[in-house]
């Protein structure tokens, strides 16, 4: 039996500790540290079997590990399937952030904060026993998994063994303080993902049994509130079941939650919610906040609703149904998008001004939503969105060392202080940097973000070849036939605009390598041996040929300055899938401090209302400076890449109570004299404007 248990510790500061324990010190499988080729032969003279319960099951590399699971008939095939957890591996800076994220508040929130502390009701206390424990979970699971961690995968285990022991006679699981059945569909999808990495064979009994209960229930006890707008999250393990075990009541079961859950392409098909949602609009007074208006302009539930359509186009095989997230982000974007990506929601759909915030939870969500779209509808212009949310929005609402975080984050964000202005319905706390500002779903739900992305940078193509959807250093393994392929991304992507794609075969074999070349790249360069490739924007480029080791696939992306247009004319500058702000310096001020970590407001000491003698013509020849790519490329002090451009200061620019002004309309005079401007990514400013005022010339 191939198991490990994991007693030792790593204390802050825990810097490159993963990284120098070797797999003996770890208490690791040697499995996860041996070759591809070497490991397949062992695992022919090995019979790996289940591990009792509170043991770490530590068979992310068995045989089956890289092999994806394909929609099994009725179900329509999708265009690409998400590789188990564990198959691809972040590499360079991305794995560099995941270390920053373990060694920040995602490592230790457990230690520090109540909610998902040793009395959770997810480990069988009496403490907080609804969705916090999942979103955390959700989270951890595969970031401990990504980076092969043990202390992170002990921690998770907890959880995950008391979930899999709470299995009652009639099939519900979880704590028995509630049977709302949204906090389930969150620990359904954990379940899903620690079986892919661990074989352990408990889950899908549970799962079925489950499954089993909920048909019987639903039709006297159905959907409500959040999980009446949230059953498309379920659906996905529903789906996920059923192609591991063909058991058709599981069709029946997605049928009933669509029957049940909100129809939100009807919303978007009628759109009424068209401006800033006021208190008063959704009644938040009276009913709790749950009204269906008021659950339907929820930004948190609108980011997961994205990739309602795609999941339902498994089951229908509509094209409107496989279409319809980029038709709900064209309606979003059109009448309340911001330019970092994000569609604003501060609780609720905020309009088109970028002082308005966009909450955390619904960023990470958004990205899961794109991430699963993608996947089902092969849409390479979602995986432009899943690049620009993934990184301005997701790495621009924490601190550097992400200790701390918003709950909304502004684009046009001057002033992180307690302030009433500018959120539709959150509270004053909602834009400091701390443990959990304003409400505590985001301190749980957040640690999603990077895991999942950098899971599914690669995807396995429904004609049994690999897929570069997202691009980041990384590397990946599967199993393409009978033949196991290693390719390795060479590449400081996004903050360079080269890719390097290295494959490694066991011997010569024929597969399709697609990838996706962004909207944005006219003219994009891919070189296979040195011999080019054609290349169209906004598409994947499929090169189907016989590979073997040593061949190498070079990109280089046409990766110009340029300008897109937002709320009053006004003008935001990105390069590629980074989008660039004016940063303002900050003057840190610790409000208190919250156990392991501070709550914290900023305050601006420079600068910030400039118009930008800018337009779509001048753009492309902005002045850009590259530097080094750092440990950590997120930081105001040390950005891999800088734009220079001209502004002038309008005085008449100001802001009101800790929040800038709308951005004036442009083109727009200004007498002031001309500067100028060094504008860095969004991520890197904790402080910056992002959406500029024309200058008229």
């Amino acid at each position: 039996m191939w198991t490990f248990r994991s007693d030792r510790r790593c204390e802050i500061p825990e810097s490159r500790c993963a990284e120098e324990m070797n797999p003996q010190a770890k208490g690791e499988s040697v499995f996860l540290h041996t070759g591809r080729r070497d490991f397949l032969k062992l695992l022919g003279a090995v019979a790996i079997t289940a591990a009792a319960p509170g043991e770490v099951y530590a068979l992310s590399a068995r045989g089956t590990a890289a092999t994806p699971v394909k929609n099994r008939s009725p179900l329509v095939a999708n265009s690409f399937y998400a590789l188990p957890l564990g198959a691809v591996k972040p590499q360079g800076w991305l794995a560099r952030q995941l270390r920053i994220q373990a060694n920040g508040l995602s490592g230790h929130l457990d230690e520090t904060w109540a909610d998902v502390g040793p009395n959770s009701g997810w480990l069988g206390g009496t403490g907080e026993s609804w969705e916090r424990g999942p979103y955390f979970l959700d989270g951890l699971v595969p970031l401990a998994y990504q980076l092969d961690d043990a202390r992170l995968k002990a921690k998770a285990q907890k959880y995950i063994d008391w979930t899999l022991s709470s299995q009652q006679a009639s099939g519900m699981f979880g704590p028995r303080s509630n049977d709302d059945w949204w906090p389930r569909m969150v620990m359904l999808k954990v379940l899903t993902q620690y079986e892919e990495a661990t074989g352990d064979p408990r889950v899908i009994p549970l799962m079925s049994r489950y499954f089993n209960y909920q048909l019987a229930a639903l039709p006297t006890r159905p959907l409500r509130d959040w999980g009446k707008f949230r059953w498309q999250d379920e659906v996905l393990s529903v789906v996920w079941l059923y192609n591991r075990t063909g058991d058709p009541n599981l069709l029946k079961l997605a049928h009933l939650l669509h029957d049940q859950g909100y129809d939100w392409q009807a919303e978007i098909a009628d759109f009424h919610y068209k401006q800033r949602i006021t208190p008063e609009f959704i009644k938040l007074n009276s009913g709790g906040g749950l009204s269906d208006v008021a659950l339907a302009t929820h930004g948190v539930n609108n980011g997961m609703a994205v990739k309602t359509g795609p999941v339902w186009a498994m089951f229908s095989g509509a094209a409107a149904d496989r279409d319809a997230a980029a038709e709900m982000l064209r309606v979003l974007d059109r009448y309340h998008g911001l330019p970092n990506g994000m569609f604003s929601c501060d609780e609720h759909l905020a309009g088109l001004n970028p002082s308005q915030g966009s909450e955390l939870c619904t960023v990470v969500e958004l990205m899961f939503s794109l991430e699963q779209s993608l996947a089902i509808s092969g849409d390479a212009l979602l995986g432009d969105r899943l690049e620009k949310v993934a990184f301005n929005a997701l790495p621009g609402t924490f601190t550097d060392d992400m200790w701390a975080h918003q709950y909304n984050q502004e684009p046009n964000q001057v002033e992180c202080s307690l302030h009433r202005e500018p959120w539709t319905t959150d509270g004053p706390e909602s834009n400091l940097f701390g443990l959990d500002p304003n409400f505590g779903c985001c301190a749980a739900n957040f640690h999603q973000g990077w895991p999942k992305f950098a899971a599914t940078l690669w995807m396995a193509s429904h004609d049994d070849g690999l897929a570069a959807v997202a691009y980041a250093p990384s590397s990946v393994e599967a199993m393409l036939g009978e033949t196991p392929v290693r390719i390795t991304e060479t590449t400081d992507y996004p903050f360079r605009n080269r890719v390097q794609i290295s494959i490694d075969a066991a011997r010569p074999t024929a597969f399709p390598l697609r990838l996706r070349i962004p909207a944005w790249s006219e003219g994009t360069s891919i070189r296979v041996n040195g011999k080019s490739v054609t290349a169209q924007a906004g598409s994947f480029t499929n090169i189907a040929r016989t590979w073997k080791a040593g061949d190498e696939v070079e990109i280089a992306f046409a990766m110009k300055p340029r300008v897109t247009r937002w709320f009053q004319n006004s003008v935001a500058i990105d390069r590629g899938s980074l989008v660039f702000s004016l940063p303002v310096k900050e003057d840190w001020l610790k409000l208190r401090d919250r156990g392991m970590t501070a709550d914290w407001q900023v305050y601006p000491a420079s600068e910030w209302n400039y118009a930008l003698n800018v337009d779509e013509k001048t753009a492309p020849s902005l002045n850009v400076v590259e530097t080094a790519v750092v440990e950590s490329p997120f930081t105001v002090a040390n950005p891999p890449v800088k734009l220079e451009v001209m502004g002038r200061k309008l005085p008449s620019w100001v802001a009101e109570d800790g929040v800038a002004k709308p951005v004036p309309a442009g083109p727009i005079a200004s007498s002031a004299a001309e500067d100028k401007l060094t504008l860095v990514p969004y991520a890197a400013a904790k402080l910056r404007i992002t959406a500029f005022p024309q200058l008229k010339t």
